[in-house]
Parts: structure tokens; C-alpha cells; sequence
């Protein structure tokens, strides 16, 4: 844990959301919440919500948003943040929050920081609880090939120092970082999409939906030049929609996108007969 808020001490998250194909997971995010969230007002947790990007941008809206992260740092960012009605340091494993009392949950950065699957599933059944029926479930995962993918991107596939890690996330998904390099990230799981729905179902969510969030988008040649001109925006846009829940595509998203729906008893009896 040391390590990982020694991480995000020197690199922030928020500030990833602003630049290059942060910016694409960012707007995708963004979209696909707002496909599946009721108008406001409704109230949403956003658990590890960094220094509260999602949350603010939820609070202008008009929806109550309430930050929970486990980095004091950033929970202090976000109570100067007018839009977020509260924000605390907790862990997605116990929330504070009151069984019933919220409408949605973002899960949009534990899961991964999570590697061992118990403690996962204790995160998603947290998320549950605190959920009123038919409240919904926005969770992210790392795709399993994001570094593969992002190495071969970027060039640095070749560096010898990198090449235990990268065999280790193809293997197992358990990526660990023994080097000084913030670019190969910190320790974190990595999910394959079916591994990311089991683990949702197995909380007791249902209706699930996985997405890609960048899909193949954020491979694009000249990225940067692409996203700054409006026009190739939105055609790059529109191919990932086109096939943000093709299955044999999925792995290839740098992040992907669950989103789960709380039933009531009568409901869940229904979804196993």
C-alpha cells in the first residue's frame, strides 16, 4: 500500500485524465456513465475517486457525489472542490456509508489496485450494500494486455528491466513494478474481461455489461494529432462504440468498463430459475 500511495503522491491521477489517451478514457468514461445513470438528483459514491475528477464533473450535473480514496492528498483536493457534497478517507472494503443509501457506485480505480480476488469481492459486495435497489455499478478494471499493448506502443518492449514484469501480467495478471521507472506503473491486477464479469456476478450483481473504454482507439497512429482535430475526434469516437462490447476485442482496451445493477430478492430469485 506504501508503494501505490507513494505512486499517486507523484503522479496524480487527475492529472493523467487531462493528456493524450488519459483524455480519451476520460470522455469514454464519462459517456458511459451517463448511458446508464437516471438524471440527478440521485446520490453516487465514487469510491477511490483520486482528487475528485468524476466527482465534480458528476456534482455540476446536479448529482450529490461523495468522494471516498485511501490517499489523504487527495481527499484534501477534493473538500475545496464546491461540487462534491463530501469527501473522507476510507477503503472500498468498509464503507462508511449506510446500507440502501446511495443510487450508484464508481469503482472506478480500487479494483485493480486490489490483487488479491477476496478483497475484490469484498469491495464489490461493499458497493452492494450500500446500493438501494435498482441502483447500478459503474466498476473499471486494467485490461490484462494493457501493458503488452502499451509497451509495444511506446517502445519500450525491448528494455530488459521490463521484460519480468510484462511476463508476469501475461501470465497471472499480478503486476509488480521492482524498478524506479513511474512510467511501468505501480502493483496492481489486471483483469481479463470474463474475469471482471465472473467477479461482478459473483458479488450478486446482475444485468452486467462489460465495455472496452479506449478500445483499440488509443493504438492510433498519431494520437495526439488526432484527438486535437475535431473532425478525426469523433470518427475515432464512433469506431470504438461500434465495437465496445465485441468480445474478442475486449482485451485489446487498455481499461474496461463493468457496469452491474442491484435487484431487489423478488428480482435476484428471478435471474437463477
Amino acid at each position: 500500500m506504501s508503494e501505490i500511495l507513494s505512486h499517486y503522491a507523484d503522479n496524480p491521477e487527475d492529472d493523467r485524465l487531462r493528456s493524450g489517451c488519459g483524455e480519451l478514457e476520460f470522455v469514454r468514461t464519462q459517456e458511459l456513465i451517463l448511458r446508464y445513470l437516471p438524471p440527478p438528483p440521485q446520490t453516487i459514491v465514487d469510491v477511490g475517486g483520486g482528487a475528485g475528477i468524476y466527482s465534480a464533473w458528476l456534482g455540476d450535473r446536479g448529482y450529490n457525489t461523495h468522494l471516498v480514496d485511501i490517499v489523504p492528498r487527495h481527499v484534501e483536493a477534493a473538500h475545496r472542490i464546491l461540487g462534491i457534497v463530501s469527501a473522507e478517507i476510507g477503503d472500498a472494503r468498509s464503507l462508511t456509508q449506510a446500507n440502501e443509501s446511495v443510487d450508484a457506485v464508481l469503482l472506478l480505480g480500487p479494483l485493480y489496485h486490489l490483487t488479491e480476488r477476496g478483497d475484490r469481492l469484498s469491495a464489490l459486495r461493499e458497493a452492494r450494500r450500500v446500493l438501494r435497489p435498482p441502483g447500478l455499478l459503474f466498476a473499471a478494471a486494467i485490461s490484462r494486455f494493457a501493458s503488452l499493448l502499451d509497451a509495444l506502443r511506446r517502445g519500450f518492449v525491448d528494455d530488459p528491466l521490463f521484460a519480468p514484469i510484462l511476463e508476469r501480467d501475461l501470465r497471472d495478471g499480478q503486476h509488480r513494478n521492482p524498478t524506479s521507472n513511474p512510467e511501468y506503473f505501480t502493483t496492481a491486477f489486471f483483469h481479463r474481461p470474463e474475469e471482471l464479469r465472473l467477479e461482478i456476478s459473483e458479488a450478486g450483481f446482475a444485468e452486467i455489461e462489460v465495455f472496452a473504454i479506449e478500445g483499440p482507439g488509443w493504438l492510433a497512429k498519431d494520437f495526439d494529432a488526432r484527438w486535437a482535430d475535431a473532425g478525426r475526434r469523433q470518427r475515432l469516437l464512433e469506431l470504438i462504440r461500434a465495437v465496445e462490447r465485441e468480445p474478442v476485442l475486449l482485451g485489446a482496451s487498455s481499461h474496461l468498463l463493468a457496469v452491474g445493477r442491484k435487484g431487489t430478492t423478488q428480482q435476484r430469485n428471478s435471474y437463477h430459475t
